[in-house]
C-alpha cells in the first residue's frame, strides 16, 4: 500500500474518560466505636481535546490512528480519599481544521487560532463516596454513587488551509514556482502536471516586516466544482483566502488557450461557491519570458476583458509589482489589532547583507527599542515592596 504524507479530511471516535465510583467505607480504627462513614468520591473522567498547532499541518496521524480516548478517574477510597482524576488526551491539528459531528453533520467547532482549544468529549463526573449521605438520621449510611458515563461520539474533521491569498491555476501553469520565487518555502517543481499534491503556504515577508500568506493549492481541472477528479478537496483550501490569484500559463507551453484557462477557471469557482468567486481577485500570466506569451497577450485581453500582471519566475520580471499588488488586495496590517507594539521578527527578515536596509525598517525597529516598560506602583502601605 502507498503511504500517504498529507491528510486532509479525516473520521476520528473521540471517548472521554468514565468517572470514577464514589467509595462505600467506615471508619475502623482502635479505640473509635462509632467512625463514621468516610468513603471518598471519584475522580472525574479525563476530556478529549483538541488544540490548533501551527507545527502541524496534517491530520495524518489521526488517520493512522483514529481513536481518541482518554483516561477514566479512579474510584474514590476509604478515609476520605478521593480518586485521581482521569487524564485529558489532547491532540493537536492544524489551524483551519473544522470538526464535524459525523452522524448529523453538524458543525462543532471551527480550530483557528494557534493554542485553541476545544473540548470535543467531556470526561464523566466522579460518584459521591457515603460520606456526603451522612445525616442525623442515618449515621452509617452505605449509600454511593457510580461515576458518570463516558461521552462517545464520531467526528469528521477537515482542514482548510489558513492564507491570505490562495494561488488558482490549472497544472503546469507555473503556480509553485510563483511561490518559490516570493517566499521561503520549497513546494516541488518539475514540469509536468500535478507537481503539487497537497496544499502548500509560503509566506511573503515585506520590507516593512509586514506578512502576507499565500497558498499554493494543486492544479484544478474542469469539472472541479463537480468534484472531477480531486475537485472538492483541493478547492476547500481556498475557502478561508482573502483574495483569490488566478495564475495563467501565458505562453500555453500545453497548447492550451490562456484565455479559455481563465475562463474555465473562473466558471469553476463560482460554480463551487459564489461567495469564493466574489472575493478580490489578482490574475497574473506567467512565463511572459517565452515569446509565445507575447503573441497571446493582446488577444487574452480582447477575449476577457482583463489585463493581467505579466510576470516570469524565470527571470523574475514583475514578481515586485505582483508584490505590491497582492499587499494592496489583501491589506495585512488589517489583520492585527495590537495596543502594544510587537518586536520584528528577526528570523524572518529578508537577507540584507550589503545592501541599503529600507529607512521604514529601521524607524520600526528604533521605536520598538525606545518603548519604556511601565513603572511599578508603590505600596505606601506595604512598605514599598513590590
Amino acid at each position: 500500500m502507498k503511504s500517504k504524507s498529507f491528510i486532509d479530511q479525516v473520521e476520528v471516535i473521540v471517548r472521554s474518560g468514565r468517572g470514577g465510583d464514589g467509595a462505600m467505607s467506615m471508619r475502623r480504627e482502635a479505640l473509635v466505636a462509632f467512625g463514621g462513614p468516610d468513603g471518598g468520591d471519584g475522580g472525574r473522567g479525563g476530556d478529549v481535546v483538541f488544540r490548533a498547532s501551527q507545527h502541524v499541518n496534517s491530520l495524518l496521524s489521526l488517520y493512522y490512528d483514529p481513536k481518541c480516548f482518554a483516561q477514566d478517574g479512579a474510584p474514590g477510597q476509604g478515609q476520605k480519599m478521593f480518586g485521581k482524576r482521569g487524564r485529558d488526551l489532547v491532540v493537536d491539528v492544524p489551524c483551519g481544521t473544522e470538526v464535524f459531528d459525523a452522524d448529523s453533520g453538524l458543525l462543532v467547532a471551527d480550530i483557528v487560532e494557534p493554542g485553541q482549544k476545544v473540548v470535543v468529549a467531556k470526561g464523566g463526573a466522579g460518584g459521591y463516596g457515603n460520606v456526603h449521605f451522612k445525616s442525623a438520621v442515618n449515621q452509617a449510611p452505605t449509600e454511593h454513587t457510580p461515576g458518570g458515563p463516558a461521552e462517545e461520539r464520531r467526528l469528521r474533521l477537515e482542514l482548510k488551509t489558513i492564507a491570505d491569498a490562495g494561488l488558482v491555476g490549472f497544472p503546469n501553469a507555473g503556480k509553485s514556482s510563483l511561490l518559490s520565487s516570493l517566499s521561503s518555502a520549497t513546494p516541488k517543481i518539475a514540469s509536468y502536471p500535478f507537481t503539487t499534491l497537497n496544499p502548500i503556504v509560503g509566506t511573503v515577508v515585506y520590507d516593512d516586516f509586514a506578512k502576507v500568506r499565500v497558498a499554493d493549492v494543486p492544479g484544478i481541472i474542469e469539472g472541479a466544482s463537480k468534484g472531477v477528479g480531486l475537485g472538492h478537496a483541493f478547492l476547500r483550501h481556498l475557502e478561508r483566502a482573502r483574495a483569490l490569484v488566478y495564475v495563467i500559463d501565458l505562453a500555453g507551453v500545453d497548447a492550451r488557450e490562456p484565455w479559455t484557462d481563465y475562463q474555465v477557471l473562473r466558471r469553476e469557482v463560482d460554480a463551487y461557491s459564489a461567495e469564493l468567486a466574489e472575493r478580490p481577485t489578482i490574475v497574473v500570466a506567467n512565463k511572459v519570458d517565452l515569446p509565445e506569451a507575447r503573441a497571446n497577450l493582446d488577444r487574452f485581453v480582447a477575449e476577457t476583458g482583463v489585463t493581467p500582471i505579466l510576470v516570469s519566475c524565470t527571470t523574475g520580471d514583475g514578481l515586485d509589482e505582483f508584490k505590491a499588488r497582492l499587499r494592496e488586495v489583501v491589506r495585512p496590517e488589517t489583520r492585527f489589532h495590537h495596543t502594544h507594539a510587537q518586536a520584528p521578527d528577526l528570523s524572518e527578515m529578508p537577507d540584507t547583507t550589503g545592501e541599503e536596509v529600507p529607512a521604514e525598517a529601521i524607524e520600526r525597529f528604533a521605536t520598538f527599542l525606545k518603548l519604556e516598560k511601565p513603572k511599578a506602583k508603590s505600596h505606601p502601605s506595604r512598605g514599598n515592596i513590590h
